[in-house]
């Protein structure tokens, strides 16, 4: 029986003999149902129309497809001595793409910002021997393949090696996952924000919604959440969840700009 991937937002759902009848992600006021109507794609029919490519982005190897699929995201690949961790995740894992990503050490992890980003989780943990996928507990009813592998963290913070940290920031979802790596951007430290904190065109600030395909705001409560989920840590880089998408340096500072500036748009009277 094929694997099925919804073709609106790249969720892998599991085997059946016919597609799912929904998807509930993007029924969701979060995201949307494509216009044409719920289509679906068999993990076969993805892999002849699309193939995963590798660049660098910002100094990190990253993993796409294209031609551009789904919400066009891309995954980063985090290099430690033990191996990689995957920041965010793609709907697909070719045979190519899983030995480009050995060749550089192997996965030893996979975290996810939120549901949005969850792509072909199980099979990219089932490449390298179940690497575990660390999702927030928070967000465990929005799995659409449910696998053995995925560990649903629970709190505020998930430390991943000395250097890597998982941070719950909420925004989009209530279990919504920042990352924060201090060895990033030379040893300046890095923050992994996914659309959580989406960079903008300038590439030089960020800025919050509830939903961006539907236009829903955050709530001023919500931001100051986010805002003090990152005070504590030093970063000089963000990297966003898009090809470019990357606040090269003076990061923090942005971050810190862009939530007085939507505070101030939304409690001005």
């Amino acid at each position: 029986m094929p694997l099925w991937t919804c073709e609106q937002c790249g969720a892998q759902f599991p085997e059946s003999d016919a597609p799912p009848s929904a998807c509930r992600i993007c029924e969701d006021e979060r995201q949307f149902v494509n216009w044409k109507g719920q289509r679906w794609l068999t993990r076969e029919e993805l892999a002849k129309s699309h193939k995963v490519v590798w660049r660098d982005d910002l100094g990190i190897p990253g993993l796409g497809l294209e031609p551009s699929f789904a919400i066009g995201q891309r995954a980063l690949l985090l290099r430690e001595a033990d191996g990689c961790v995957m920041w965010d995740c793609i709907p697909l894992a070719t045979d190519e793409a899983v030995s480009y990503v050995r060749s550089l050490g192997g996965l030893k992890a996979i975290a996810v910002s939120h549901p949005h980003f969850y792509g072909a989780v199980a099979d990219w943990s089932a490449a390298f021997g179940g690497a575990p996928v660390y999702l927030h507990a928070d967000d465990r009813q929005w799995i659409t393949r449910p696998h053995s592998s995925i560990v649903s963290w629970t709190g505020e913070s998930r430390q991943l090696s000395d250097d890597i940290v998982l941070l719950r920031a909420g925004v989009h979802f209530e279990g919504g996952t920042i990352l924060h790596w201090r060895k990033g951007a030379e040893g300046k430290g890095a923050l992994f924000t996914g659309d959580i904190a989406a960079v903008g065109m300038d590439r030089r600030t960020v800025s919050f919604m509830r939903s961006f395909p539907n236009y829903i705001p955050l709530s001023a409560a919500d931001l100051r959440r986010i805002d003090d989920v990152v005070a504590p840590f030093a970063f000089d880089r963000i990297h966003g969840g898009w090809w470019g998408r990357n606040i090269p340096e003076n990061a923090k500072a942005g971050f810190d700009f862009s939530v007085r500036r939507y505070l101030a748009a939304i409690t001005s009277a």
